[in-house]
């Protein structure tokens, strides 16, 4: 123990000096295995760094004593806790206070990164006068606030802009996009990039050595900062945002943005006006539902635990869906293997993922053995090898089961068999099974490599622990399952379908699609429903239609009615609703004064808010929460309003009733209230 700390009774950081002189300060967290930024963890830094203000050591290294990383940020859980009780301005106070009062040590000091280091672990860095980070690919720098709402406020978005110039700062901090080691070294982020087991000792020559930073970078960091500059960058910012956000949705980068571009002056001034931004967003309803997203988040990544007992997954269809999973299977570090009942189909699939093995890794090294985890077996003979059998075929119930009288006999015993399908019953695919306690439905959506939900999909026959294993081999592919009810449609689809069905009703009426897609995204729905249509597929919408429609007792309108021919399929064919170019829809302009009708709005989305009431009095998922973690991950409605459930929450049962009863009154009784307005789920109870 460093002799200055002496009677400091620490329980979240160990001190050690060197034998050089350096004081390494490690933060440990007592009680939880990842290291994050709660006030009694901050107060105890603060007496530590009063103490090394009165007697300095010739340097001080900050690391980590965790092997899980550096540090994930603040607890967030705590920073709920005092959003409830008005306190966050106490909070941002105090890690403002006690990250500056690092970065005025009267030695040298240096944050020595490995693993993860997020949030508040970056600007704890940033208040280092030197950042060392280990080679190692898991170590990431981010600061990731804007995903809960706010911007970094405990003088990170201070102290970066001027460290490597407000276009990099803020490329990292409007966006949430972490970097590695590389990177970080690249823009000046670090100083120093070393192998793992030199971390430390790297640290301390660089902490009494000192380091001068490249000239470019540091006129960078000035030039970029300076008042003309801030008034000449800012709206250029603003403009790539809005591109991509709108102000009402999502206000926390717009007021990075301007609190950067007005403030200059001293430290303190520059940290009180982040500090009084911040604290304004964090009451928002934005960052209080985006905050409930992360958690809703946790909640699913928690239902998968470790041991899911699964080596070799091979799957049954090379189509888009089954020939996306194998691959993104084996990019997450599987064996696959690939069967269909022609070689061009999976040599197609083949071609498709070494695209996302090109995208995903960087090593050019390491893509080979990637690849080579993929296997085409024509003739199905790792069915008898796989630890899981996922079939993606034609949504068509007697060739599903035709294929699992193939399938089953061969399976080892302890082997799982799963459906990819996306909207018929579980229950009526498992009759006939022999082992049915083993059978699941696994929906992924599309496209696999970017949408994070699959539902796991139950039946009365199943057995709990294939749940569990199901669960865990989502969490290794870095996917958040959700358990479902196995009836038509599962949750999303079933609460999509009406959103969806009701577009193509406006779009059959002469509502431009143009106009109803711009609606879905002013609501905050990340595309428009005539543009998802089209993405999806005329003829898989159409055909989910005809097994939903019967059962939500809804009528199809002609736009979906019948299979739409070859070549007019949409996305795929590069024709459908809409004409598509280089991926991208080619949307006709709307007149200049073509005015929607007012309640076209209420009519694409309360049909989803109403479905999500029946699907949760119908058991679909087990609780609201649990609903809306499925719909916001599974088809990204408007995050900043925390979920359908939600929703209603905030703008109140008797006025969500009362617009639902209006488009009844006007459009027909498809706008019903469903059975489930009188749950107490609806009213936060």
């Amino acid at each position: 123990m460093f002799a200055g700390l002496d009677g400091l009774r620490l329980s979240h950081w160990k001190a050690a000096q060197r034998e050089d002189g350096v004081l390494v300060l490690a933060f440990d967290r007592a009680g939880e295995s990842v290291n994050t930024f709660a006030q009694d963890v901050l107060i105890e830094l603060d007496a530590v760094l009063e103490r090394l203000a009165l007697e300095p050591p010739k340097a001080v290294v900050v690391t980590s004593a965790k092997e899980k990383g550096f540090i994930a940020g603040a607890d967030i859980r705590e920073f709920a806790e005092f959003d409830a009780k008005g306190t966050i301005g106490d909070s941002i106070r105090r890690g403002q206070q006690v990250f500056q009062r690092l970065a005025d040590l009267p030695c040298p000091t240096v944050a020595a990164i490995h693993g993860f280091c997020m949030g508040g672990g970056t600007e704890i860095a940033l208040a280092c006068n030197y950042r060392i980070a280990s080679s190692d690919g898991s170590t990431r720098i981010g600061l990731p606030e804007v995903k809960l709402g706010i911007y970094p406020g405990w003088g990170g978005s201070v102290r970066l802009p001027r460290l490597v110039g407000a276009p990099a700062a803020f490329d990292m901090m409007l966006t949430g996009r972490t970097l590695s080691a590389k990177a970080a070294r690249g823009i000046g982020l670090v100083d120093r990039v070393v192998e793992p087991a030199l971390l430390l000792d790297a640290a301390a020559t660089l902490a009494l050595k000192g380091a001068q930073r490249p000239l470019r970078q540091r006129a960078l960091g000035w030039a970029t900062n300076t008042w003309p500059v801030r008034q000449l960058l800012a709206p250029q910012m603003v403009k790539q945002v809005s591109r991509k956000a709108r102000k009402e949705h999502y206000p926390a980068p717009y007021a990075l943005i301007e609190t950067w571009r007005r403030t200059g002056g001293s430290t303190a001034q520059r940290l009180a006006a982040e500090r009084k931004s911040v604290v304004r967003l964090a009451g928002t309803p934005t960052a209080r539902n985006l905050t409930r997203v992360f958690f809703l988040q946790e909640r699913l990544k928690a239902l998968g635990g470790r041991h899911h007992g699964i080596g070799h997954v091979h799957v049954v269809g090379a189509g888009v869906m089954g020939g996306d999973i194998a691959a993104w299977s084996a990019y997450k570090g599987f064996e696959v293997t690939l069967q269909d009942r022609e070689q061009p189909y999976i040599d197609k699939a083949l071609a498709r993922a070494q695209e996302l093995f090109q995208k995903k890794v960087k090593d050019d090294a390491k893509r080979p053995d990637v690849a080579a985890r993929l296997k085409s077996d024509l003739l199905g003979e790792g069915v008898g090898r796989a630890d899981l059998v996922i079939e993606a075929i034609i949504e068509d119930t007697d060739a599903k089961r035709g294929l699992y009288t193939q399938v089953e006999p061969r399976l080892k015993a302890d082997a799982l068999l799963a459906t990819n399908t996306s909207s018929i019953p579980i229950d009526g695919l498992a009759q006939g099974l022999a082992r049915p306690a083993q059978f699941a439905g696994l929906h992924y959506f599309n496209p696999v490599a970017l949408m994070p939900l699959v539902e796991i999909v139950r039946h009365p026959g199943m057995d709990e622990a294939t749940q569990q294993r199901l669960a865990a081999f989502c969490k290794a592919i870095d996917k958040l399952p959700v358990p479902v009810a196995g009836t038509p449609g599962f949750l999303v689809n079933r609460l999509l379908f009406p959103y969806m069905l009701e577009a193509a009703t406006a779009y059959a009426e002469g509502i431009p699609g143009p106009a109803i897609d711009r609606a879905a995204v002013r609501f905050g729905m990340p595309m428009g429903p005539i543009e998802l249509i089209d993405t999806v597929g005329l003829d898989v919408a159409s055909g989910v239609g005809r097994e939903l429609a019967p059962y939500l007792g809804l009528q199809i309108p002609a736009t979906l009615a019948t299979p739409p021919e070859m070549g007019r399929r949409g996305k795929k064919d590069g024709q459908g609703l809409y004409a598509w170019e280089d991926g991208k829809a080619k949307k006709p302009e709307l007149p200049k004064d073509y005015k929607a009708p007012d309640d076209l709005e209420d009519r694409l989305v309360l049909p989803l808010i109403n479905e999500a009431v029946a699907a949760l009095h119908d058991g679909v998922v087990a609780d609201a929460d649990l609903l809306d973690a499925g719909v916001i991950f599974g088809t990204g409605f408007a995050p900043f309003r925390g979920g359908p459930i939600q929703y209603v929450r905030e703008t109140g049962v008797d006025a969500v009733l009362a617009r639902l009863k209006v488009l009844q009154a006007r459009h027909g009784d498809r706008f019903a209230p469903r059975p489930g307005w009188d749950n107490p789920a609806l009213r936060g109870a």
